[in-house]
């Protein structure tokens, strides 16, 4: 059984009690490098292996033997069986001991029981008022399942009252956008549930309702991708992702969407034909002439690259973003594709043709107009340094400076000093999923970051906001006040001093030195100012963990103290123009740059800019003592055990880290597929069909697939 269960383990699909942990990648099990003390034994020569095939004729050589031949044959086949067995025993200890040193010491968060309210689908619907979170009812609690959803599916709108009275006495009218040029498809509506599943699980960090999201629906697959082309055939225009899924009330989300042929729309065109009916909302001249506020636009930037694969749920997630950022807001966004060409020897900025070739052969048509492209190679002659290896503190990867590992900030630069007509730009990866509303999303935390005060924002952003042990923000933000004085921390206050030489130091803004003193601000500098830097993970001070690229700095007197440093894994962040401008202006004119996730939280300390960690819904797939996970993540004993250093496997059974493999494994079944065995048409329909959550941003998401 232990042979069998070793086996087993290395199968991604099967799990079996004691084998490696669900989410951990596994690796490959090549027999041919094997390591056995018994290869070089001769009981494992390969005349053994491939057994011995001796000639009929010498069996009779026993038969023609003296008996003091017996004796000596007799007594080598004694010691043959003797040795026989001697070297069975070593192998079989030798496998016994190997099983035992491999066999893992469990983590700590691996022993709690699991959560699987996630799994309780649309037949189990409730009111929001009637729900109890999966943590806090009893394993006897068993949700009523019906006959088909107890409730009826109903389109999303988020935005703001475009044509009431009250948001056209202060903005200008919006004007409907559409997919094509005929105008004959509007920017299509998409469904939610007005409930959640019984025994849902409730997030442990963040909150719905601080962030502006609506806590009291959830999403199933046939309404928020439906209208993409997720639920019709491609004959119709869509993608025909639907066939084999369970579909309990998928009727009704049917009958309310419009089916649109996808093959013939160019998000690029409907983008900036969007833009140009709403034009007036953005331009400031016409808003003072008018007497309107003028509406910030942002760039909402994927980075992606040349080979990179395309699936149809991908497709789906990219629409989604276009059709809720872009065309329902009236213009608000522009969704862009920033594509990496990894092959250095393509001269994208010498030919348009080379240019056009590069990109058709790499982006589906339907977003050819919306995607720019850049090189390695396009970087250094960007930015030329000198990069000197005697200012760099620590290359711990022992990449190339202008190398995207190192210095992916570098395309958003130059990226933003080109595009200066936006506001602020999102930084997006392409791994990275959300079940609910984009607008939502995007728009929600926005406005939570701009009514956020200045005064202890690093120091509440650096923390885990744990609701069912702090309480509400205003509790979590009185607790960070009374640590950081009984701890008598200095508080950041205003643009980061340090000691400099060199190229020195670009001045700081003047408007981001304090208006007065710390301790006589009362939590008003900043309330109603946009955030320069929006984060989705807290904003560590990486010189007390022990993050691998905590010293990957550059371009600062090596013979000086490290600047001030901060952080924020995952780089996906809404970045200001203004602190885009002084990161370039840093990189260009000082040859300061730093490990991609650590320069712009680091930039805008070292300037005064506001920024903050957006405090948005993270699940776990365990029942973690609350006392337990505050202590683990917010109070590490030691700085290896900083869950952005050592402690980092305390993520893996979360819904966002770079390491969370339990995201990708919720979100496949959400889409329906079966994951380690369980899920799948027949398991839904089996029991309340499909998941239906409340938005979540997963990430990472490595693989996706339907049944």
């Amino acid at each position: 059984m232990g042979a069998i269960k070793g086996a087993l383990s290395l199968m991604p699909s099967i799990r079996l009690p004691g084998s490696k942990v669900a989410y951990e990648e596994l690796p490959s099990h090549d027999m041919s490098r094997a390591s056995s003390p018994l290869d070089e034994s001769p009981i494992m020569a390969d005349t053994w292996r491939k057994g011995i095939s001796a000639p009929r004729r010498r069996l009779g050589f026993l038969f023609r033997t003296s008996p003091k031949k017996l004796v000596v044959i007799t007594l080598a086949v004694f010691f043959s069986l003797v040795l026989l067995a001697g070297g069975s025993f070593r192998a079989r200890r030798y496998y016994a001991e190997k099983a035992k040193a491999d066999e893992r010491i469990p983590y700590h968060w691996e022993l709690y029981p699991r959560l699987d309210g996630f799994y309780n689908g649309i037949r189990s619907l409730v009111n929001y008022t009637d729900w109890v979170p999966e943590q806090q009812l009893t394993t006897k609690t068993k949700p009523k399942i019906h006959k088909a959803p107890p409730f009826d599916p109903v389109a999303v709108n988020p935005y703001p009252e475009f044509s009431s009275n009250e948001y056209l006495k202060e903005h200008q009218p919006v004007q409907r956008c559409y997919l094509d040029d005929n105008e004959k498809y509007a920017a299509p509506d998409i469904y939610a549930y007005p409930g959640i599943p019984a025994g849902m699980t409730a997030p442990y960090w963040g909150s719905y309702e601080s962030l502006g999201i609506a806590p009291d629906r959830c999403w199933e697959r046939f309404g928020r991708f439906g209208p993409y082309g997720y639920s019709y055939n491609p004959a119709e225009g869509g993608l025909g992702l639907s066939n084999n899924s369970a579909h309990a009330g998928a009727e009704k989300v049917q009958e309310l969407l419009t089916k649109i042929d996808y093959r013939n729309v160019n998000w690029g065109k409907a983008q900036k034909k969007c833009f140009e009916k709403n034009q007036k909302r953005f331009d400031p001249e016409v808003a003072r002439a008018e007497q309107k506020k003028v509406v910030k636009r942002s760039a909402y930037v994927l980075r992606t690259w040349t080979g990179y694969k395309y699936t149809d749920i991908q497709l789906l997630s990219l629409r989604a973003m276009i059709n809720e950022l872009s065309l329902k807001s009236g213009g608000e966004y522009d969704v862009h594709l920033l594509v990496h060409v990894k092959d250095d020897t393509i001269p994208i900025w010498a030919s348009e043709e080379v240019y056009n070739k590069t990109l058709q052969e790499n982006v589906p048509e339907e977003f050819w107009d919306i995607t720019t492209l850049w090189s390695e190679q396009l970087m250094r002659t960007y930015y030329p340094g000198p990069f000197r290896d005697e200012d760099n503190v620590e290359n711990h990867s022992k990449s190339d400076i202008h190398g995207v590992y190192r210095s992916a900030h570098f395309a958003l630069q130059w990226f933003a000093q080109q595009h200066q007509e936006y506001d602020f730009i999102w930084n997006w990866e392409m791994d990275i999923r959300y079940t609910g509303h984009y607008y939502e999303f995007h728009n929600g935390v926005s406005n939570w970051a701009a009514e956020q005060p200045r005064k202890l924002l690093w120091e509440r952003s650096s923390r885990f906001w744990i609701p069912g042990i702090h309480g509400t923000w205003a509790k979590f933000s009185q607790l960070v006040e009374r640590e950081t004085q009984e701890r008598k921390e200095q508080p950041v206050w205003g643009p980061a001093e340090f000691p400099t030489s060199g190229l020195g130091r670009i001045p700081p803004p003047k408007e981001n030195t304090p208006p007065k003193r710390f301790e006589e601000d009362n939590y008003e500098w900043g309330v109603g100012e946009d955030a320069d830097l929006i984060v989705f993970d807290p904003l560590f001070d990486p010189a007390k963990t022990n993050w691998v690229f905590r010293n990957d700095v550059t371009g600062y007197n090596t013979s000086l103290e490290t600047p001030p440093r901060r952080a924020a894994i995952i780089t996906v962040a809404r970045l200001s123009k203004k602190l885009l401008n002084t990161m370039h202006e840093e990189t260009f004119r000082t040859h300061h740059t730093m490990f991609p996730e650590m320069w712009p939280p680091s930039v805008a300390l070292h300037h005064g800019y506001k920024a903050v960690y957006a405090p948005h819904p993270v699940y776990f797939d365990r029942k973690w003592p609350l006392d337990v996970m505050d202590k683990t993540f917010n109070y590490p004993s030691a700085p290896h055990e900083s869950p952005f250093g050592w402690g980092e496997h305390n993520m893996q059974g979360g819904s966002f880290y770079y390491n969370a493999g339990f995201s990708g494994a919720l979100w496949r079944r959400w889409l329906g597929a079966k994951e380690n065995g369980e899920g799948g048409k027949k398991m839904e329909e089996s029991r309340s069909d499909r998941m239906c959550l409340r938005g979540m941003l997963y990430h990472p998401i490595k693989s996706e697939s339907v049944e």
